[in-house]
C-alpha cells in the first residue's frame, strides 16, 4: 500500500519550513521530496499545512480497567489522535493494576482491539501501589511494559525506591516518579499560598515534592538508574533536577501543560476544575519550569490527562479527586501561548513533544525523515477555534481551559501510515 502526501509544508531545526511531498510505504515513510513522481493507491492533500512527527505523550491516564465511567481506552484514544498524538504512554492506576503478568497481558489484548493509535502501557513499582512489595520487573517486561511507575502516589520510603532502582538497573528500564512526601502534604488539596489562604483550603506545600525528587536523584546516582521525574512543579525541584544532570546523573523530566501557562493565581473561585496534583504553584514556580524547559533541565512535555466524571469534579476543592484532561487541548494551546507569543519556537515546541520524549524513552518514533514510521500529524496554524468542554472526544471535561480560544489545530492524524483521525470525522480502528 502506498499514499502520498501532497502539497506539505515540513519543519526545520532551523525553524523554516519547506514544501515537501511524502511517499508511505506500508508503515514507513520511504521518501521526502520536492516533487514525488511514484504512482500510488492513495493521495492526501495536505493543502500547505504543517506536516509534523506524532506527538508523544509519555503520561496520560487512561482509566481501563475499572473506572470506565471517567475514561476508556477507546474514548482516550480516540482524544489523543484528535489532539494530534500518535503515542501515549498509560500510567498504571487502574483496577486491576498492571503487577503481574496476567493483568498486563489482558490490558494489552483490549489495547489491541479497540485503541486508535499506540499505547504503552506502564507497569507498576509496587503491586497495587501499595508502596510494599514490590513487583517481578523482569516477568512484567517479558509481558510488555513500557517502563515502571507508582503515578498518583510517591514511593513513600528510601530503602523501597532504592532496592526498585537497583531492580531496574539491572533490567535496564526506567523508573517514572510521581515525588510527593505524604508527611508534607498534610491534606493539603492546592498549593500552599495567597490563593489557599484566600479561599480558606488546605495547602500542599513545595516541599513535599522537591525533598522527594533530591533523595531520589542520590539514589538514581548510586543505582546507575534512568530516573525520570513526572509533572515537575516548583522551583526548587528544577533547581534539584538541574544540579543532578551537572553531576552527570542519569535523571530526566517532564512539565506539563497547565504548569507552563497557569498559576496559583488564575484560580477564580472554588472550581475543582483547577484541582490537580502536583498543583498549580507560584508565579516564581511557573517562570522557573519555563526556564527549565528552555535550558534542558526539563526534558519534555507531557499532559498529564486526568480524566474523572462531572458529578466527582462538582464536589469542589475538598472533595473531588485530582486532576485535569489535556490531549485534546496541548498543542494548541502551547502553539497560541509559548509560541505565537514569542517565547519559544515552533521548533523547540514541537521537538519537546516528539524527538525528546522519544529519545528520553529510546522509542523509534518522533521523527520525520525517510525510514522512519509513519505516524505524523498535520497542523493548520492558522485555524482558530474556542476551546468548547462539550465537544471532547474524552470522557473527561474537566479543564481550566474552556473558552479559551487557540490557534493550531490538529487537522489530520496518522498512525502506521493509517488516518485514524480528520478533522471532524471519526475513523473506525484499523
Amino acid at each position: 500500500m502506498k499514499t502520498i502526501l501532497l502539497n506539505a509544508t515540513r519543519l526545520l531545526p532551523s525553524n523554516e519550513l519547506e514544501k515537501v511531498e511524502v511517499l508511505i510505504e506500508d508503515n514507513k515513510i520511504t521518501k521526502i521530496a520536492s516533487q514525488i513522481p511514484d504512482e500510488a493507491e492513495n493521495y492526501i492533500d495536505i493543502e500547505g499545512k504543517l506536516l509534523l512527527p506524532g506527538l508523544i505523550d509519555v503520561h496520560i491516564h487512561l482509566r481501563e480497567p475499572g473506572g470506565e465511567h471517567k475514561e476508556t481506552i477507546e474514548t482516550g484514544t480516540m482524544a489523543a489522535a484528535r489532539g494530534g498524538f500518535t503515542t501515549v504512554c498509560a500510567m498504571p492506576n487502574t483496577n486491576p493494576v498492571p503487577d503481574h503478568q496476567d493483568a498486563l497481558t489482558s490490558l494489552l489484548s483490549k489495547i489491541a482491539d479497540v485503541a486508535h493509535i499506540r499505547v504503552l502501557p506502564y507497569a507498576s513499582i509496587t503491586k497495587g501501589l501499595n508502596g510494599k512489595e514490590r513487583t517481578d520487573i523482569q516477568s512484567l517486561l517479558d509481558a510488555g511494559a513500557f517502563a515502571f511507575t507508582d503515578d498518583g502516589v510517591g514511593i513513600q520510603t528510601a530503602d523501597q525506591m532504592y532496592q526498585a532502582m537497583k531492580d531496574a538497573a539491572r533490567h535496564n528500564t526506567t523508573i517514572v516518579a510521581h515525588c510527593e512526601d505524604n508527611s508534607l502534604v498534610y491534606g493539603g488539596v492546592l498549593h500552599e499560598g495567597e490563593v489557599s489562604e484566600r479561599l480558606n483550603l488546605p495547602g500542599i506545600p513545595s516541599l513535599s515534592e522537591s525533598v522527594q525528587i533530591a533523595r531520589d536523584v542520590l539514589l538514581a546516582e548510586a543505582t546507575g538508574c534512568h530516573y525520570h521525574v513526572c509533572h515537575v512543579s516548583t522551583k526548587e525541584s528544577v533547581r534539584v533536577i538541574r544540579d543532578a544532570k551537572r553531576a552527570g546523573i542519569h535523571v530526566t523530566a517532564e512539565v506539563s501543560p497547565h504548569h507552563l501557562l497557569l498559576n496559583e493565581t488564575n484560580i477564580p473561585e472554588d472550581n475543582a476544575d483547577w484541582k490537580m496534583n502536583p498543583p498549580l504553584r507560584s508565579k516564581e514556580d511557573q517562570e522557573a519550569l519555563f526556564e527549565g524547559l528552555m535550558d534542558g533541565t526539563l526534558d519534555l512535555i507531557a499532559t498529564d490527562h486526568a480524566p474523572h466524571a462531572a458529578e466527582e469534579k462538582a464536589l469542589g476543592f475538598k472533595e473531588a479527586p485530582f486532576g485535569i484532561v489535556g490531549l485534546e487541548t496541548a498543542f494548541p494551546l502551547l502553539y497560541t501561548h509559548l509560541v505565537l507569543k514569542g517565547k519559544m519556537t515552533l521548533y523547540q515546541l514541537v521537538e519537546r513533544m516528539t524527538e525528546k520524549p522519544a529519545a528520553t524513552f529510546q522509542l523509534p518514533y518522533g521523527k520525520l525523515e525517510e525510514g522512519s514510521v509513519a505516524d505524523v500529524t498535520v497542523i493548520d496554524l492558522e485555524k482558530e477555534e474556542t476551546i468548547h468542554r462539550e465537544t471532547f472526544y474524552s470522557k473527561g471535561k474537566n479543564t481550566p481551559f474552556d473558552n479559551w480560544t487557540v490557534k493550531g489545530i490538529p487537522v489530520l492524524t496518522m498512525v502506521d501510515g493509517i488516518v485514524v483521525y480528520e478533522e471532524a470525522k471519526q475513523h473506525e480502528k484499523a
